[in-house]
């Protein structure tokens, strides 16, 4: 295989899966591979999981890791992207200043490039998605968490560290509820997936009546977003008031960044994304309302186009990006 036709083996490792692929210059995935990443065992448990899915999909692929480019592995937490660390990760439990990418590199001996899995997405996103277009956006992962990824100027903002685009944990509420980093208000705390079941169960507990219950088969622990949001679409009218907060709350997250970054696009993915419009025209209303009125006429507010595979798509171009450059 010649190097110009070398992918890259990239990885987007989250609290609850990890998904490996290969993955083409042209951002097409060659093949892939997924396993549950169970997390709570800790680090070492999860290192050894995510080495053996990299074995597994160049045996696969019948492929040698002299074959490939390099190894990009994009995670959720804050990065010292320079140390090649994981400093703390809510989703990830005992990471703390973990080096991840020398344990990686030491391991198979080719070059290991770590990145953030929401930077990775918005890179993924604007090379070959939904961003393609424009030079200036911001990519909104709002899923269990809310994680973002900045291109400014046709490139990613990373940071004097490596840690820029953790847009979930700007502060919405002084006194709001407290987030899974520790602080309290954050976005992430009102408007992401965890916000929206917690929300929903808390008001059934007091004895709000909903379909929720039903859904759930009366097992609250089984109520999700996903639930949330079907609910919703069937006019439960819980579900909806629920819902509607979740959207004015990220619509004041985007306000913020519509009047800092004065992007182009704003570009929604994650698993709330799924909601569609019920989630970002109130969330459109409000940047429309709230936002300074010429980058908010600016501004077009859109979904992803590459799901779940944004991460590794990106992981893969910032690869590329860096053997190259």
């Amino acid at each position: 295989m010649s190097r110009n036709k070398s992918p890259v083996l990239a990885v987007d490792l989250g609290g609850t899966k990890v998904l490996a692929a290969l993955v083409s210059a042209q951002g097409d995935i060659i093949q892939r591979e997924y396993c549950l990443s169970l997390a709570k065992e800790g680090p070492e448990s999860v290192i050894n999981r995510l080495l053996a899915t990299i074995s597994y999909i160049l045996d696969k692929a019948k492929l040698g890791i002299s074959q490939l480019v390099g190894v990009g592995i994009a995670t959720a937490g804050i990065l010292d992207a320079r140390r090649g660390l994981v400093t703390a990760s809510p989703n990830l439990p005992g990471w703390h200043n973990i080096p991840l990418r020398d344990i990686v590199k030491s391991k198979l001996g080719v070059s290991v490039y770590l990145i953030n899995d929401a930077s990775a997405a918005a890179l993924g996103e604007h090379r070959y998605g939904a961003g393609r277009d424009v030079d200036n956006l911001i990519y909104l992962t709002v899923s269990t968490g809310i994680g973002g990824g900045i291109i400014i100027g046709g490139e990613l903002y990373s940071g004097v560290d490596g840690c820029a685009g953790e847009i979930g944990h700007m502060i919405i509420e002084a006194d709001g509820p407290r987030c899974n980093c520790g602080n309290f208000g954050c976005l992430e705390a009102l408007a992401s997936g965890t916000a929206v079941a917690n929300e929903a169960v808390s008001r059934i507990n007091r004895g709000e009546k909903s379909s929720l219950a039903e859904l759930a088969e009366g097992r609250f622990e089984n109520i999700t977003a996903e639930i949330v949001g079907v609910a919703a679409r069937n006019g439960d009218h819980l579900a909806c008031e629920v819902v509607a907060k979740a959207a004015n709350y990220l619509g004041i997250g985007m306000t913020n960044l519509v009047n800092i970054f004065n992007p182009e696009k704003i570009v929604v993915g994650g698993g709330m994304a799924h909601m569609g419009d019920m989630l970002l025209e109130p969330a459109r209303r409000v940047v429309g309302e709230r936002a300074f009125q010429l980058p908010a006429g600016r501004v077009n507010i859109v979904p992803a186009q590459l799901g779940d595979d944004a991460g590794v798509i990106g992981a893969a171009a910032f690869v590329f990006e860096k053997r190259h450059n």
